[in-house]
């Protein structure tokens, strides 16, 4: 009897961590990056004799979003399907059959030529950082249980500028739930553009650049900017996922500006208890000295109640100052909660940001704003990595970080002693430029991990994404690359930020007006389990 229930307990702890699906930025709200359902793929079948593109699909726009995975839809008049979904910068949602060549199930577009709705331009904005245009940035989220996709959109229209909420049916990419909902919002403040006393959001300054987060029956979605051009702020809103009705505002710069929600297209992360976790980038941080500003700072939000978000925790660094001064954006990276622990820290996270500084920090105590330094933390590493613009993944008690200018590292964690190793556990033979990779893990469990990355150093359409993957117990070991046959193998125009989505024996890799997807080359099939 003992050993039937251990094995049920064995199993049940081990069902939350197989992801059937990839529904939300870099796979789970945890944002752990990892797949651990990947039976097909493995380091002895990953390589360039075995492994390469399998075809591809031009797109009409840049993409910046990752792609996302859901199995065995049933699409109208047209049967069951595997199905990746894909957000372009021309404001356009694509479904496409994720085996088959990538037949088109669907296509949604939130533009209309004949009624003067268009993307905005970078010459509207007045910054290259998103370039030809801007349509949609942020990853979406799924609701596999409604069958619901949502997504951003940014349009113009007769010189006024708007953002806006869909969700749309991932059978046929219909509006549902009577959206598209316009995005608005103020909050009380005299920071940078107030009106009034109030800070109005403005679509047009606003960047929705990180990915979107669905927990509990609301949708979460965090802004920045677009080349720090003021005036902006850092803003996180929610909507009830059922009637798109807003139910949660906060601004983390409501008396001063800046602070904004960069993340390297990273998305909230959030607990089971719904709070949420997020990093701010450079601006004015006065909150220890009774202030309402949140700038450079990693920032806990409880669920909203009455329409606004209350701060339960924060950290920010003890020389935030410096950062802000410097343009260090603490922000640039985005938050990876860690799996519960048994020690004196079950709930832990970790965050990089542009300074490459590694923290580790307890969930239930963050330890708030100390002037000297860092110890009231759990761990801090000085400059540890190159800058983060993205974010690290998890897998097996290691934790994986890609950092600009520098090599893809790998640090373990040890559950005894809860800290992170000192100095990297290995390190890639790959030197990344700006902006540095955002790895993801594939697995069977903890067996036959790969960490997959794209080095975009090039970003536009006269530079090629690099697709690479690596043993996951040892980084110095690659085991492809795209360059290895560029003839075959080649993604695209490098987009920056961009991450690789892997499932079911498929890598689907995003570039300028393009998707491509890699896997097992035809003869290769009966040596996959080699």
């Amino acid at each position: 009897m003992k050993t039937l229930r251990s094995a049920l307990l064995t199993l049940l702890c081990a069902v939350p961590f197989l992801h059937a699906q990839v529904t939300t930025q870099h796979n789970d709200n945890s944002r752990t990056g990892q797949n651990l359902s990947e039976t097909i793929l493995t380091p002895a079948n990953v390589n360039v004799n075995q492994f390469g593109q399998l075809f591809s699909q031009t797109l009409d726009g840049y993409v910046y979003a990752q792609p996302l995975y859901l199995p065995n839809v049933s699409i109208p008049g047209q049967g069951t399907h595997n199905v990746v979904y894909v957000a372009t910068e021309h404001d356009s949602v694509y479904a496409f059959d994720a085996d088959a060549n990538l037949s088109s199930l669907w296509h949604t577009s939130f533009i209309n030529a004949t009624k003067g709705i268009t993307t905005l331009s970078s010459s509207d904005v007045g910054c290259t950082d998103l370039v030809p245009e801007i349509g949609v940035s942020g990853t979406p989220a799924i609701d596999s249980t409604t069958g619901t996709l949502y997504v951003v959109s940014n349009t113009k229209q007769n010189g006024k500028f708007f953002q806006q909420l869909h969700a749309l049916d991932i059978t046929t990419g219909k509006e549902k739930f009577g959206g598209p909902v316009l995005i608005n919002a103020k909050v009380k403040g005299t920071g940078d553009g107030s009106v009034n006393g109030y800070v109005h959001f403005d679509p047009l300054k606003n960047n929705q650049r990180p990915g979107l987060l669905l927990q509990n029956g609301s949708v979460y979605i965090s802004w920045a900017s677009h080349c720090d051009i003021g005036p902006y702020h850092g803003w996180v809103m929610s909507y009830n996922s059922q009637t798109l009705k807003q139910n949660g505002v906060w601004n983390s710069t409501p008396n001063a500006g800046l602070g904004g929600f960069w993340s390297g297209g990273a998305g909230i992360a959030a607990d089971s208890g719904s709070n949420l976790y997020i990093a701010s980038g450079n601006g004015m941080f006065d909150v220890n000295t009774g202030g309402r500003d949140y700038g450079d700072s990693i920032i806990k939000l409880s669920p909203p109640t009455n329409d606004r978000f209350k701060v339960a925790d924060y950290f920010t660094p003890y020389d935030q100052g410096n950062l802000y001064n410097g343009d260090v954006d603490l922000g640039s990276g985005g938050v990876l909660l860690l799996p519960d622990q048994a020690g004196t820290y079950p709930h832990l996270l970790v965050e990089s940001g542009k300074e490459g500084t590694i923290y580790l920090i307890s969930r239930d105590n963050m330890g708030h704003y100390n002037p000297n330094n860092n110890s009231q933390i759990v761990q801090s590493l000085n400059t540890a990595i190159g800058g983060v613009w993205g974010m690290p993944a998890w897998w097996n008690n290691n934790i994986y970080f890609g950092g600009q200018y520098d090599y893809l590292k790998a640090y373990s964690f040890n559950p005894s002693t809860e800290l992170l190793s000192t100095s990297p556990t290995s390190d890639s033979t790959t030197y990344y430029n700006y902006p540095g990779p955002t790895p993801s893990i594939s697995a069977n469990g903890t067996t036959n991990g790969i960490v997959w990355t794209l080095q975009t150093d090039g970003t536009g359409p006269n530079g090629a994404t690099i697709l690479h993957a690596y043993d996951a117990t040892n980084l110095a070991t690659e085991l492809y690359n795209s360059t290895q046959n560029s003839s075959r193998d080649t993604p695209g125009g490098a987009v920056k930020f961009t991450v690789p989505t892997i499932f079911n024996g498929k890598v689907y890799v995003p570039a300028v007006d393009k998707l491509s997807v890699y896997g097992l080359l035809p003869g290769s099939q009966a040596k996959k389990s080699n």
